[in-house]
């Protein structure tokens, strides 16, 4: 079967992406880098926490780390609601590995500081960046001289000139102003034209050197840790979010691509009766195309340069998304666009640009209400689709449980995702339908969900037919009650359309030295994936 897959995956536009990454079964774990701590950590997770993951899922038999988006969300908290497409969060600096930090005073104990807020059990954003920016303050000035004149920092701007100019203007303006919305900014920096971006340059010099050196520090560390996964046999997976802020670098300098008369969203299902209006705008497709989409293929240049594989989040709004009209209710939106004969081939367009542009692998987030027709598409272009076991059922006609042997291979398998209950949360919250799972394995209904019945979830989601298979790192670490909150509700990382203090301020019980000393944690996922 694995070779038959792998000559008809040969015959398709991601021929090389797969090519690359190889067709054959894949296993993984997933996690937001916020969530991570380590004995050098500064207040959150940072790139350099990932390194001693790479030898222990090695180890462990696995071969993908996914992480939630990366991109500079400027004070807000959220991944998917990015300052910039391009842009990665400083936050996540690994501090104590920056260059001649021996030129800092007081340095440890500057850096004991920040430390200091990796204690508490929920991840403290607004406290960490503050710290964090203010350590920068004293440090980029100092470096400056030595890093401008370095060839390697360069080479960065010159490369990522196109999005790294614009981005650090922005992100200057903004903390001029307070941080208000661009759209409340003085009209003078509301819309440049090119005499008043240039004059804006000047006036903005020292800010935007600033900003350009953290975002290569960030790449370079990043990119470090990308090159020495794919050495240990590991794919970095990262998430491409469909859509960006309105009060964002890219909206503000390339308005002409966006359309910011209405909002995207969802329309009103069984989980949500209202609908949802996310408040991002929608692209203009059509200019887009104008200008030969240059816009994403610097997106996803800029993504290959740390990842192997990447997420695209909601990928069915490639082809259509619910449009929402300002000042109108989500049930007043549309699918856009409305005349559905072009969904599937402007989405195929948008598709095969992206397969063409970049050999790293996309897996789409196809979950909801997608159209067979969308699904089709992906298959025929050989982009894996999204199987979350709970909902894999038959809901055109008995509504019962797919078998995971039944799934197609081009897919990617899980028992969960960052936006939804965890396995033993889902066991919780909805007995019915954990009965319903109890029916189709044969087991007799508790009320809870037992460590055991949780282990076998998890490893046949790893038996499953297709060929990627991620869950999220806390649907392991819960076979072990030490590692996780004795309150289950602590170890969701999202509530979607809810403002709760929880929501990304995950953090995992153990350090990641912990993790990988955990001698029965790692047998027990070694055996999962035979």
């Amino acid at each position: 079967m694995t070779d038959d897959i792998a000559h008809y995956l040969s015959t398709t536009p991601a021929a090389a992406a797969w090519n690359k990454i190889g067709v054959r079964s894949h296993h993984g774990i997933c996690l937001p880098l916020f969530a991570l701590h380590s004995q050098r950590s500064c207040g959150i997770g940072e790139f350099l926490d990932l390194l001693p993951l790479l030898p222990w899922i090695r180890q462990i038999g696995m071969d993908v780390i996914q992480l939630l988006p990366l991109n500079d969300t400027g004070l807000e908290t959220s991944p998917y609601s990015a300052l910039s497409a391009f842009a990665l969060n400083p936050i996540h600096l690994s501090l104590h590995a920056l260059p001649h930090l021996n030129q800092i005073s007081q340095v440890t104990e500057k850096l004991r500081k920040i430390a200091y807020w990796t204690q508490p059990p929920r991840v403290k954003h607004h406290i960490v960046r503050e710290l964090k920016n203010a350590f920068f303050k004293e440090y980029i000035p100092i470096i400056t001289p030595s890093i401008t004149e370095d060839s390697n920092y360069q080479n960065f701007v010159q490369a990522n000139q196109s999005w790294l100019e614009p981005y650090a203007l922005f992100k200057s303006l903004k903390e001029k102003n307070y941080w208000r919305h661009w759209e409340e900014w003085p009209a003078s920096i509301r819309a440049l034209d090119a005499q008043h971006y240039q004059e804006q340059l000047l006036l903005c010099k020292e800010s935007i050197t600033h900003q350009m050196i953290l975002q290569f520090l960030c790449y370079q560390q990043l990119s470090g840790v990308k090159k020495q996964a794919e050495q240990a046999g590991v794919w970095l997976k990262g998430d491409i979010p469909i859509l960006i802020n309105r009060d964002s670098a890219d909206v503000w300098y390339h308005r002409q691509l966006f359309l910011t008369d209405r909002s995207a969203g969802a329309p009103p299902d069984m989980y949500s009766p209202d609908g949802q209006n996310w408040g991002f705008p929608l692209y203009d497709w059509s200019a887009m195309e104008r200008e030969q989409h240059q816009w994403w293929k610097i997106r996803l240049k800029c993504a290959a340069q740390i990842y192997d594989i990447y997420r695209i989040d909601h990928i069915v709004g490639f082809f259509r998304i619910w449009a929402i009209p300002a000042n109108r209710s989500a049930k007043e939106g549309y699918y856009f666009p409305s005349d559905s004969t072009t969904w599937i081939p402007a989405g195929e367009r948008v598709m095969r640009m992206m397969l063409a542009d970049t050999e790293m692998l996309p897996i789409g987030e196809d979950l909801g209400s997608v159209p067979p027709e969308v699904r089709q598409c992906l298959t025929r272009l050989g982009i894996c689709g999204t199987k979350i076991m709970r909902w894999e059922r038959r809901y055109d006609t008995d509504g019962g449980f797919i078998p995971p042997s039944d799934y197609p291979p081009i897919s990617m398998t899980s028992v969960s995702t960052h936006d939804s209950d965890t396995l033993q949360l889902w066991w919780k919250h909805s007995p019915k339908e954990a009965k319903s799972y109890c029916d189709f394995r044969g087991w007799d209904y508790q009320p809870f969900l037992s460590l055991d019945r949780h282990q076998d979830i998890l490893q046949q989601s790893h038996r499953s037919s297709s060929l990627f298979h991620i869950n999220l790192l806390q649907e392991y670490l819960a076979l072990f009650p030490p590692l996780v909150s004795d309150n289950t509700n602590q170890e969701r990382i999202n509530v979607p359309g809810k403002i709760l203090d929880t929501n990304w301020t995950y953090r995992f019980n153990p350090s990641v030295e912990e993790l990988v000393t955990h001698d029965q944690l790692t047998m027990t996922m070694k055996e999962m994936i035979k």
